[in-house]
């Protein structure tokens, strides 16, 4: 006999995670970031947040991802979820940076940038 059934529990975990935010806890978002060859990815996966409540900002070199919680998407009150705030270094392309949702995990990728746009000494030659 199965009492409680995957949708009630589907349903359920969302609100649990939002009373544990707001009676002071944090949601359970882990955060990874892989140095690849071409640049570094940024990978956040927080359990039972959909795409559209995640948010990543970019302000100068300061990148924000975080996200809120809306018991229906026509909700104008919003909880937060988490935040996570990271100082980017000067080695990243930051013109070409994107965000995808890929299963259930926030991925941002930034490239590093062009070696040739790096400030560098240049050797004085004398004749």
């Amino acid at each position: 006999m199965n009492l409680i059934s995957k949708d009630f529990i589907r349903n359920i975990v969302p609100q649990l995670d939002l009373l544990n935010t707001l009676g002071g806890g944090i949601a359970q978002a882990t955060m990874w970031i892989d140095k690849r060859e071409k640049g570094v990815v940024v990978r956040v996966a927080a359990p039972s947040v959909s795409p559209e409540n995640f948010h990543v900002v970019l302000n100068n070199n300061v990148l924000t991802v975080l996200a809120e919680f809306r018991h229906t998407p026509e909700d104008k009150l919003a909880a937060p979820l988490f935040s996570r705030t990271l100082n980017l270094p000067a080695t990243l392309d930051l013109s070409r940076i994107d965000a995808v949702f890929e299963g259930q995990e926030l991925q941002i990728r930034i490239p590093y940038r062009d070696a040739a746009t790096e400030p560098r000494e240049i050797n004085i030659k004398q004749r």
